[in-house]
C-alpha cells in the first residue's frame, strides 16, 4: 500500500487536496473518480504521513477491534452503506486504527470485498474474523455475523483477562524477589563480609557461599546477562521449531494444575470459535481446518487436522474427536448431543462456557498454590542470609 498526494476539481468547481492510501495510482485514479473528481495532480508521497508512520510500529489494540466490529453491525443493520460505515468509523478510529480502515476503505471503494479488505489491511484480524466476515457477506447477513463476531470477542477478551490478571500478583512478588536478591548481592552483602574479611577469622560455610555468590555478582555481572541472553535467544529459536516446540508443549501439560489449566484454555477457545464458525453457516469442514491454525497450539493443531481428515471421509465429529486421545470424553459426549439434535453450534458454545469456568477454578488453584510456595522460597533465602551474616558474628564474639 502506497500513500499519494491529490489535487481535485468536484462538480461544483471547487478545488481540494488530500492523501490517498491505494495500492499504485491507477487504482488511487479509480478511486478519486469513482466520487465524480475531476484529478488535476496524483504523485505518490515523498515521506509517510503520521497515522502511516503510526501505523508501521502499532497494531490496533483488541478492544479497538471489538468495538469497530461492533460499530460496523450497527452501522450496517440500520441500513448505512458499508463505505459510508467505514468513512465514519475512519474519522472516529484512534491512531492506530485508522490506518486500517482506511486500506479497508480504499480497496472496498476499489470493488475489493470487505473479508479480502480486511485480510489485507495488515490490522491483526484473525483468520477466523475473516471467515466470518466472508460468510457474512456470501449469506447476506453481514451485519448478524459481524454482532455476534463482537460478542465472541467480547467474551474472549473478558476470558483472557480474567486468567492473565490471576498472574499479577504472583508475578510481581516473584520480580520483587530478583531485584531484591539482586540488591543484597551487589550493594549489601559486600559491605557486610569486607568486616569479616578485616578480622582474617575462619568463616561459615554459609558465608562462604554467600561471598562467593556476592563476588561473582559484582565481578562478572555482565557474563550472567551475556549468557542468560544467550540462553534465552537459544531456547526461543529452538521452541519455534517443530520438534523443539512440541516437546516444550507436552512438558507444559505435564506440570501440575499449569498444565490441565492450559488444555482448558485451548478447548474454551476450540469450542467458542467452532461454534461461533458454526453459527455463521461455514461447513463444519472449513471451520475445523480455521480453527487448527489458531489455537496457538502444535499439538492441538495436529489433532484437529487429523479430525478434519475424518470427518472428511465420512466420519462425525464426535466418532473423530474420540479417536483423539488429547481431547477429554465429555466433548465427544456434548459434540454427539449437539449433531443428533442439529444445535452443534449452541451444545458447543455451551461446553465453551463450561471449560471458562473449569479455568477460572483452576487459576484459582493456582495461585493458591503459587503463594504458600513463594512464601517458602523467601523465607528460605531469608533464612540462609540470617544464618550466613550472623554466624560470623557469633563466632567472632565468642572469640572476645
Amino acid at each position: 500500500m502506497k500513500t499519494f498526494n491529490y489535487k481535485v476539481i468536484d462538480r461544483e468547481g471547487n478545488t481540494s487536496s488530500g492523501v490517498l492510501d491505494a495500492a499504485d495510482d491507477k487504482q488511487a485514479a479509480i478511486v478519486l473518480r469513482s466520487k465524480g473528481l475531476l484529478i488535476t495532480a496524483l504523485y505518490e508521497a515523498d515521506q509517510l504521513n503520521i497515522d502511516a508512520l503510526m501505523a508501521r510500529f502499532t497494531k490496533p489494540k483488541a478492544d479497538e477491534i471489538t468495538n469497530f466490529t461492533r460499530q460496523m453491525a450497527t452501522m450496517i443493520g440500520s441500513g448505512l452503506p458499508l463505505v459510508e460505515a467505514l468513512r465514519i468509523l475512519k474519522n472516529q478510529a484512534g491512531p492506530s486504527l485508522k490506518p486500517v480502515i482506511e486500506k479497508i476503505l480504499v480497496e472496498v471503494e476499489g470493488g475489493t470485498t470487505l473479508a479480502d479488505a480486511i485480510q489485507g489491511s495488515g490490522g491483526g484480524f484473525s483468520t477466523v474474523y475473516v471467515a466470518m466476515v466472508r460468510a457474512g457477506e456470501s449469506a447476506g447477513v453481514l451485519d448478524q455475523v459481524m454482532a455476534k463476531l463482537a460478542d465472541a470477542l467480547d467474551k474472549q477478551r473478558e476470558f483472557r483477562s480474567k486468567t492473565k490478571g490471576a498472574m499479577v500478583y504472583p508475578a510481581i512478588i516473584s520480580i520483587a524477589m530478583v531485584v531484591i536478591a539482586g540488591i543484597m548481592m551487589v550493594f549489601v552483602v559486600p559491605r557486610l563480609t569486607a568486616m569479616y574479611k578485616d578480622f582474617g577469622a575462619e568463616l561459615p560455610a554459609p558465608t562462604k557461599i554467600l561471598m562467593a555468590v556476592s563476588d561473582f555478582a559484582v565481578n562478572f555481572w555482565y557474563v550472567v546477562f551475556i549468557v542468560v541472553v544467550i540462553l534465552l535467544a537459544l531456547y526461543s529459536n529452538w521452541a519455534k521449531t517443530e520438534v523443539g516446540g512440541l516437546i516444550v508443549e507436552q512438558m507444559t501439560f505435564k506440570i501440575p494444575i499449569w498444565g490441565k489449566l492450559k488444555k482448558d484454555i485451548i478447548l474454551t477457545e476450540f469450542a467458542r470459535t467452532i461454534s461461533v464458525l458454526l453459527g455463521a453457516g461455514i461447513p463444519i469442514l472449513d471451520a475445523l481446518n480455521i480453527v487448527a491454525n489458531t489455537l496457538g497450539s502444535r499439538v492441538y493443531s495436529a489433532g484437529i487436522k487429523q479430525a478434519a481428515v475424518f470427518v472428511e471421509k465420512g466420519v462425525s465429529l464426535a466418532e473423530a474427536i474420540t479417536r483423539l486421545e488429547m481431547f477429554p470424553p465429555i466433548l465427544a459426549q456434548m459434540i454427539s448431543v449437539g449433531e443428533e439434535t442439529g444445535k452443534l453450534d449452541t451444545v458447543l458454545n455451551k461446553l465453551a462456557v463450561f471449560y471458562e469456568s473449569e479455568s477460572e477454578i483452576k487459576v484459582k488453584a493456582l495461585t493458591t498454590a503459587i503463594e504458600p510456595l513463594i512464601m517458602v522460597i523467601m523465607g528460605i533465602g531469608v533464612g540462609f542470609l540470617v544464618i550466613a551474616v550472623i554466624m560470623p558474628i557469633y563466632n567472632l564474639t565468642s572469640q572476645f
